[in-house]
């Protein structure tokens, strides 16, 4: 997938205004709309304004989009980082705003179905004492701050167009209570933190999409904890009693004899906690001591003379 630069789209400087970005999206979407121009590729390239358009005409999808798109160039190779989007507060449905599908690959791994959505009742009402739109925003946090649950400090960047016409940001710091238990693509409530009421409504909310970050050890696939255990070959081989990490601390761990590289092996109940916590699985990587003196090659030969193995002779070589 390839970067766009949607300020190159558009021609026009990244510290441009709203006002000057709508006017250039105007003059090139006249020039190249397919009804009137005779350029060959006047489809796709009105089709590409109207997604560049898309995204700098919105300040919070612009501001998003600003905090890593400086550092790439049009055309180059690109994976959006993890958890790009984290940390910014947005109104109404987040992302969702434009019809993903519409637009190319680069824009829908970016603002299309990942994003968040309104909550049910969250919208504006058709009266003129209103309540304050919904906003949502996404979190990182560790593993350990769902294993225990906590209350931490969060601070989101609210983007908004300042008397300029400039795109800036203001952060907004909240304390937030972290459930113990909690699972990745959970929200968190935080009751009337969202936009101001109308006509003396009450304020919106805010909804936290919870995810986590990554972590040195495990994967987090729902309650479930993943680990990598390094083996060796003869506690593999031989079977062997080992000390495991589990976030609730150190236990031992029997692996059974004969076992091989990826056989899973699972701890009941030392996943993430709940009504019905989650396991960790442990999945077994044999790792082989490099021979550093002659000893230990003469051993290495040695068991290929006494214990003649081919691992290669199901693929018949």
């Amino acid at each position: 997938m390839k970067f766009k630069d949607y300020y190159e789209v558009l021609g026009v400087p990244r510290d441009a205004t709203q006002d000057e970005i709508k006017r250039a999206y105007r003059k090139l979407a006249r020039k190249y709309h397919p009804d009137v121009s005779k350029e060959p590729d006047a489809e796709a390239r009105f089709k590409e304004l109207g997604e560049a358009y898309e995204v700098l005409k919105d300040p919070e999808k612009r501001a998003a989009y600003d905090q890593f798109g400086q550092n790439w160039q049009h055309g180059q190779d690109f994976t959006p980082p993890p958890g790009w989007d984290a940390g910014f507060e947005f109104s109404g449905g987040g992302f969702t705003g434009a019809e993903a599908e519409q637009f190319s690959d680069f824009f829908e791994s970016l603002f299309g179905g990942g994003g968040f959505h309104r909550a049910a009742g969250g919208g504006r009402r058709h009266t003129w004492k209103q309540k304050g739109e919904d906003h949502h925003a996404k979190i990182l946090i560790d593993l350990e701050d769902a294993y225990h649950g906590t209350e931490k400090s969060l601070t989101l960047k609210v983007p908004e167009v300042d008397e300029t016409g400039h795109v800036v940001t203001r952060t907004k710091t909240l304390q937030v209570k972290i459930p113990k238990g909690i699972t990745r693509g959970k929200r968190i409530r935080l009751r009337g933190q969202g936009a101001p009421g109308i006509g003396g409504g009450e304020p919106g909310d805010l909804y936290l999409e919870v995810d986590f970050k990554p972590h040195p050890f495990y994967r987090i696939e729902g309650k479930d904890l993943y680990l990598d255990l390094p083996v060796t070959p003869w506690e593999a081989a031989l079977g062997a009693t080992v000390k495991v990490p589990t976030p609730g601390g150190i236990v031992d761990l029997k692996i059974p004899p004969g076992s091989q590289t990826g056989r899973k092996l699972r701890l009941k109940g030392r996943g993430l906690p709940g009504k019905t916590p989650g396991d960790e699985y442990v999945v077994l990587k044999i790792e082989t001591p490099e021979p550093k003196t002659d000893e230990q090659r003469q051993l290495y030969e040695r068991m290929a003379e006494i214990m003649p193995f081919n691992p290669r002779s199901r693929l018949g070589v």
